[in-house]
């Protein structure tokens, strides 16, 4: 249904879903290229380095690894405070390393992004925007305080004022590019997961609405006991009513009928079997299906065959699928909400091509959304439109999505648009003046095969 919400993934924090294995896997890389740096630079670069912070700032980064594996257990996952300390702390061992080993000179200053964009990735907002200001003010004093590099003749690496400063803006700028860059992609990767989590739960809501056959496995099984009971009993009753004709062709037929039940039962309830014209029906009888939900809800929905051009008078018989049903209720659903007062559900098709053209007399898609109708969590529904129409209206957008996605999986091509414009005044209007959503498939993939005719079940593969 287009107000059913899925579970909240949203609920659970970013920095609860961040392993402490991962950040401490990361820590032992970096602290290898620490130590291979600190190694290669005086034996062949001639390079003096202060040996004292240098190492100083490499041994607090590995008792720090050391003491979370300790700890902590190897599948721990960090709370949102925790993984945020641990990227601070990686900041500050860096800024340390790299003030005594020349500042902003250093080549591997550009390593003061890395735990900025872990913390854009995998954290909120808060600790981004924490974790960002961290690094910036960081960079800033190793500009300021940042030991030189030095030669191990005495002699030091003089770098012109003016490519400082572009050193420090091009961080500076960098921590706020990747900064913003990754945020914004992690958080479209973990609404559209959540959207597609909500739309595989409303398909699996579908198929188990549709598919019967584990509900009539199941009440063959529970009737079984009952009418091997009702079989023996009457058996015995036979016997006893040895002479008396009449009650004994009573009990006889108890019995028959426990036999029929039993072997009705045995034929429909074996597990998996799928009756072949449960799959197909005609495409007004999908429709009205799909829309049943949604005919007694105040809003009179007219449903039309427009005129075939080619003179095609027979109804297409389409494939029932899930998506199909589904995603056509969530359109149905959205079209109900919004309008006035009547919904049309048109269709028409040719010898290529079935089309479903769903139209509303409401005040049709928002002109600043109707580019993204169909993006996870996108309301199509100010405070403003919700006065009147459902006040129990809790929707989160992703309606059409899941519309979108379910068709579109059963190769439909969808689109959407208004049928009149919002400016008109109400007596310019038309009656159709609100939101229209065409959905349009090739026959080949949505029409049931001639062959698809009733006859024995065929077992699933499950």
């Amino acid at each position: 249904m287009f107000r059913s919400t899925p579970p909240q993934l949203s609920n659970i924090k970013n920095g609860d879903l961040v392993p402490l294995r991962t950040l401490t896997n990361l820590r032992w890389m970096a602290i290898a290229g620490q130590i291979a740096a600190l190694t290669i630079a005086p034996l062949y670069f001639d390079i003096a380095l202060p040996w004292g912070l240098c190492v100083a700032a490499v041994a607090a980064s590995v008792i720090a690894n050391v003491i979370f594996m300790t700890v902590f257990p190897g599948n721990k996952r960090l709370a949102e405070h925790q993984a945020l300390a641990m990227l601070v702390f990686d900041l500050c061992q860096l800024a340390l390393l790299l003030a005594a080993a020349g500042g902003l000179t250093n080549p591997f200053a550009l390593l003061v992004l890395a735990p900025v964009t872990i913390a854009a990735t995998a954290l909120n907002l808060r600790s981004t925007v924490m974790a960002a200001l961290t690094a910036i003010v960081l960079v800033a004093m190793i500009a300021a305080f940042g030991l030189p590099l030095r030669y191990m003749d005495g002699t030091t690496l003089q770098v012109p004022p003016l490519l400082r400063l572009g050193y420090l803006l091009s961080i500076v700028i960098g921590i706020v590019f990747i900064a913003l860059y990754a945020r914004r992609v992690a958080t479209e990767i973990r609404a559209m997961s959540d959207a597609l989590f909500a739309a595989q739960m409303a398909l699996a809501r579908e198929q188990k609405l549709t598919d019967l056959g584990g509900v009539v496995a199941a009440t063959a099984h529970e009737l079984g006991t009952p009418l091997a009971t009702i079989k023996l009993v009457s058996t015995e009753m036979i016997d006893e009513l040895q002479g008396q004709d009449s009650l004994m062709q009573d009990a006889m037929l108890i019995r028959e009928q426990a036999d029929r039940c039993r072997d009705i039962l045995r034929s429909m309830g074996q597990a998996g079997k799928d009756d072949l014209h449960l799959k197909q029906a005609p495409l007004s009888t999908v429709l009205r299906e799909a829309a049943e939900p949604h005919l007694s809800r105040g809003k009179t929905v007219l449903f039309a065959e427009l005129p075939n051009p080619e003179g095609d008078t027979k109804q297409p018989n389409i494939l029932r699928q899930p998506e199909v049903i589904h995603g056509l209720r969530n359109l149905l659903q959205n079209a109900v909400d919004f309008a006035g007062s009547k919904v049309w559900v048109d269709t028409d098709w040719t010898a290529t091509e079935i089309t479903v053209r769903i139209c509303d007399d409401g005040p049709g898609f928002p002109a600043q959304v109707i580019g993204r109708i169909g993006d996870p969590f996108v309301r199509l529904k100010p405070a403003r439109l919700t006065e009147g129409l459902r006040r129990d209206y809790e929707g989160m957008g992703l309606g059409l999505f899941i519309a979108k996605t379910l068709l579109e999986r059963t190769g439909a091509d969808m689109t959407f648009a208004n049928a009149s414009d919002p400016f008109l005044s109400p007596k310019e209007r038309p009656e159709r003046c609100g939101a229209v959503v065409v959905v349009k498939w090739s026959r080949s993939v949505i029409e049931a095969p001639a062959n698809l005719t009733v006859g024995r079940n065929r077992p699933n593969a499950f």
